[in-house]
């Protein structure tokens, strides 16, 4: 079964362009990790400085045990560290955003 996860990101002030082009270029090593750990779709929206991602996985908690350990997604990581104002280093337990509706 997949789950979908919604998460929310925010970059440096001034960071939108350099996102978009890491976004426009991404590593086809970085695409086959992803795909490795379960990822079957990621998709980013962003407002401003403000990203949302909503990512479809076939277990979100361990992707991210998978992602942590994998030296290509470290890398990405590290180049994605520059944009972002709060860097993601993998310790937490995190679930998404909570969703709170969804039209039935």
């Amino acid at each position: 079964m997949t789950e979908t996860i919604a998460l929310h990101t925010r970059l440096k002030a001034g960071a939108a362009a350099d996102y978009a082009a890491a976004h426009a270029d991404i590593p086809p090593e970085l695409v086959a990790a992803l795909r490795a750990a379960g990822v079957r779709d990621w998709r980013i929206w962003r407002s401003g400085e403000e990203l949302f991602h909503l990512v479809e996985v076939e277990d979100y908690q361990a992707m991210r045990r998978a992602l942590a350990e994998d030296p290509v997604n470290a890398a990405w990581q590290e180049r994605m560290s520059a944009l972002l104002a709060v860097e993601d280093d993998y310790s937490g337990d995190d679930h998404g955003i909570e969703r709170v509706w969804r039209l039935p």
